[in-house]
């Protein structure tokens, strides 16, 4: 049995309801001596492709934890929660496709349960896991109890897995789906970092002229920008104002550069 420091909470539960505050409230009701940490409650409703972005995109940079992972559509239905085992840690939430990315950025998943076993929740609701299932059980698994305890075994590699973005590339071009937009707009790309070394300096993004550079500086205020972002993907930004809007994209968008001679 291992024994976690902290619980990371990543949901869209929002910040105007109390839906926050009981899972945090449960926590420390059961596992008073661990960090609780938030990495965002503001996921757009439902949108289970953003969860699983931002977690995974943020999982390598916590301590050793529980990550518990709430954007459920599918809350009370037959869809199964799940815990999963990583060389990095655990991770607690729906098996809806929100959690294996993250697991593959903690080393990959080596064991799964699905979670039956009632002792172990707090409540009888069928519309908040979070608080009466996933709560509960990651402060159980926090303080050292054993994974087998929560329910049976499954294998990890049937866990519902999230469609793999398309990437393409070819003789001075790329064309990749939108993974995810952030709050300043910024377009983050599907394709690695490394994609952008066989384009150019000079670029076209959807038709926009664009140069490649190392941050958003490297081109004139309104100007597009390509660059590497901090999660090593390739990304498109516009120097004080709003990639996305600019190219009037949206994640699951397919975005072409071409370089231009």
């Amino acid at each position: 049995m291992v024994d976690y420091p902290v619980i990371s909470l990543t949901t869209d539960f929002g910040l105007s309801d109390g839906f926050v505050a009981a899972c945090h409230g449960v926590i420390a009701g059961l596992a008073p001596a661990v960090r609780v940490i938030d990495v965002t409650h503001l996921v757009d409703p439902g949108d289970i492709t953003r969860g699983a972005v931002v977690l995974a995109q943020t999982v390598p940079f916590l301590p050793p934890a529980v990550h518990v992972a709430v954007v459920d559509p599918g809350v009370g239905t037959a869809r199964r929660p799940v815990a999963v085992q990583t060389p990095g840690g655990l991770l607690v939430g729906p098996d809806n496709g929100l959690l294996p990315w993250a697991a593959d950025a903690l080393g990959g998943p080596t064991a799964a349960v699905e979670l039956s076993n009632s002792d172990w929740f707090v409540g009888a609701s069928r519309t908040f896991h979070g608080r009466d299932v996933f709560a509960p059980v990651a402060a159980r698994l926090a303080t050292g109890a054993s994974l087998a305890d929560a329910g049976p075994a499954i294998d990890p590699a049937g866990l519902v897995r999230l469609p793999e973005p398309a990437v393409s590339a070819g003789e001075g071009w790329l064309e990749s789906q939108v993974l995810t937009v952030d709050r300043y707009g910024n377009v983050q790309l599907a394709a690695s970092g490394t994609a952008l070394d066989t384009l150019g300096s000079r670029l076209r993004v959807g038709g926009i002229r664009a140069v490649r550079g190392g941050t958003f500086g490297d081109t004139h205020p309104g100007g597009l920008v390509v660059y590497v972002d901090s999660a090593g993907r390739a990304a498109v930004a516009v120097n004080g104002g709003r990639a996305a809007a600019v190219l009037a994209v949206r994640p699951g968008h397919v975005v072409r550069l071409v370089t231009v001679h």
